[in-house]
Order: structure tokens, then C-alpha cells, then sequence
């Protein structure tokens, strides 16, 4: 039974720890791949081209928007970003889990055309945590750590267009949430229904 990939999109306020408890998922499970984004915004230290991000120019993201090979873009402080359409949907049709990691603009682009995937929103145990995060990473200014805070308080209202959602006050038990999530997920009855009753039936 060639049953179709899952796909699970992860998003949440920035400081939430999407990105930490996303690879903290993959590193336990080799079920799932990640589907690297394309940005025009500058990496920060560590991050490589290809691997974290796939990192263009305006004029090259602009062009790529025209040729519709995004499932989904968004311009996010001033940077856009976007999930590459085939690579994702060939994968999905192959039976592999594709895992992507993206903020609430893009989701809900997903959700339209793609409303079967699984919708996980990740959010901070407080607020006040949520800041002392984002002022841990040492990469902001006052200007911007302001203004990712405000956003925050309205991202969160978008929980409700989520079909899950995960309070990461510990990475390791927020893990396991959403593994346990994607494992239900996997064994929901829908489309391979008939499938499933004609494979026990052939062993009557």
C-alpha cells in the first residue's frame, strides 16, 4: 500500500523554539525530511546555504514567485521567504513526511491549497519568557526586539487556525507532543480506507 507522505507544517511566534524542538524531531525520527526554505534575508553566523536556507537575492526570489515554484511566500520583516513547490510535492507523492518549519503567513497559504497536512503552532510557556529568549540570542537590536515582541502578541491569536498546538516550556517534553502527534496522524483512517479493508480481506 503506497500510502502519500504526511505533510507538517510547524509555525509559532519568533522565540517560541520552533526551530529547536523541529530539530529535535528530526534528529529522532529518519521517517521525516525537512524542506529547506529559500530567503533573501542575510544568514546569520553559522548558517550555510543549502542546508539552513537556500539564501537569494530579491531579484532572484521575485523571479521565482513569477515562475509560481513556491507552494508558499511571505515577506517577514522585510525579507521573503518561501517553501519550493516540486521538491516538496514529489516527496509527499513518493510517501515521505515533509516537515516544514515556516511562519503563520505562509501556513495558512499552505493550509488553502493543501488543507489535509497537519498544522502544529508552537507557543512559549509566557511572554515574559518568550522576550528573555529572544534577547538570548544576542542578534537584535532594540528597534527589532520590539518589534518582534509586538508581532508576537499578534501571532498568537492565529492559534485557533491550527490543528494542534504545543506549549514548549521543556524541548524534551514539547517533542514529545509532537511526536506523538505525527505518530496519531500517520494511523488516521481517511483516503486508504478501502485500501486497508482489501489487503486484510485477501488474507481471508
Amino acid at each position: 500500500m503506497n500510502k502519500k507522505g504526511l505533510l507538517i507544517v510547524v509555525s509559532g511566534p519568533s522565540g517560541a523554539g520552533k526551530g529547536t524542538i523541529c530539530k529535535e524531531i528530526l534528529s529522532r525520527r529518519k521517517d521525516i525530511f525537512v524542506s529547506i526554505s529559500a530567503t533573501t534575508r542575510q544568514p546569520r553566523k553559522g548558517e550555510v546555504d543549502g542546508i539552513n536556507y537556500f539564501f537569494k537575492t530579491r531579484e532572484e526570489f521575485e523571479r521565482m514567485i513569477d515562475e509560481e515554484a513556491f507552494i508558499e511566500y511571505a515577506e517577514v520583516y522585510n525579507n521573503l521567504y518561501g517553501t519550493p513547490k516540486e521538491y516538496v510535492l514529489d516527496k509527499l507523492n513518493q510517501g515521505e513526511n515533509c516537515l516544514l518549519e515556516i511562519d503563520i503567513q505562509g501556513a495558512l497559504q499552505v493550509k488553502k491549497r493543501y488543507p489535509e497536512g497537519v498544522y502544529i503552532f508552537i507557543l512559549p510557556p509566557s511572554m515574559k519568557e518568550l522576550k528573555s529568549r529572544i534577547i538570548g540570542r544576542g542578534s537584535e537590536t532594540p528597534e527589532s526586539l520590539e518589534r518582534r515582541f509586538s508581532s508576537a502578541f499578534e501571532e498568537i491569536e492565529f492559534v485557533n487556525q491550527y490543528d494542534y498546538y504545543i506549549i514548549n516550556d521543556e524541548v524534551s517534553t514539547a517533542t514529545d507532543t509532537m511526536e506523538s502527534i505525527i505518530d496519531a496522524e500517520r494511523c488516521k483512517v481517511i483516503e486508504d480506507i478501502e485500501e486497508i479493508v482489501a489487503m486484510f480481506k485477501e488474507e481471508i
